[in-house]
């Protein structure tokens, strides 16, 4: 914490400290004390900085900011994380790649920087504007997505942005899941499955953690000739058929 308001106060401001703790309220001496570790910063002069610098608190006491651009990175609304939108050497957005092995990692560590950090990456020049992630697919309740495919996201910052029809993957405090919104009401998300073996359902508000919209997929196994997809709802299509040839003989 004293790193961090010592490098905000030199890089971003280049003020001294007493017009730091002028803004805030507090005595230069008291401020002083503060960044340089001596004495452990309260509440409400952790709020204040927060509100001087624009900058959540969560990221003022967790993260390092000397590690970090802030120019990069995405400050979130919730006053939890940020993420930093990395480039590569041509300039192309950073793509983090989350695992199969670890998903369950990635709900515990999403809103860890070092975590995400960590993470393989990879570029796609027609994905610029806004902040990506690739999640892995598994099972078989969004065809024609194959279990083991990966789906791109961005990220939304507002639930404002999301529209009913269009598909996204959910982070939520029992995990990650790709599903088509299909009606917003005041405390829930309905959310459903393109195959329809699979009943909507809610996700509740106070569960949502993260929103990444689709904008594009990955697969990762290549289709095989004459290969034959009898997913659940074409085995309910035919088994409505012949119940419906049935009723048409017995009657």
């Amino acid at each position: 914490m004293a790193d961090n308001i010592r490098y905000l106060r030199m890089q971003k401001t280049q003020l001294s400290q007493e017009k730091i703790a002028e803004a805030i309220g507090i005595t230069r001496d008291r401020y002083s004390k503060y960044e340089n570790g001596k004495v452990s910063l309260p509440l409400e002069v952790l709020v204040a900085l927060s509100k001087f610098y624009h900058l959540s608190t969560d990221l003022l006491l967790t993260v390092d900011l000397r590690k970090y651009r802030l120019e990069e990175m995405v400050n979130l609304p919730d006053n939890r994380i940020l993420l930093p939108i990395k480039t590569d050497e041509m300039g192309e957005n950073k793509i983090e790649i989350v695992p199969f092995k670890a998903s369950m990692g990635y709900l515990m560590s999403y809103a860890d920087p070092d975590y995400i950090e960590s993470l393989q990456t990879m570029s796609l020049p027609f994905l610029r504007n806004g902040k990506y992630r690739a999640f892995p697919v598994e099972g078989d309740s969004m065809p024609p997505h194959k279990d083991g495919a990966y789906i791109i996201g961005r990220y939304i910052e507002s639930l404002n942005d999301i529209k009913i029809g269009k598909t996204y993957i959910f982070l939520t405090h029992e995990g990650i899941t790709y599903k088509r919104l299909s009606a917003v009401q005041p405390t829930a998300l309905e959310v459903m499955a393109d195959n329809s073996f699979y009943k909507p359902y809610n996700i509740l508000l106070k569960d949502l953690l993260e929103v990444w919209e689709f904008t594009s997929s990955i697969a990762v196994e290549e289709s095989q000739q004459n290969e034959l997809l009898l997913d659940n709802t074409t085995i309910i299509k035919m088994f409505n058929e012949i119940k419906s040839d049935l009723s048409k003989l017995t009657s």
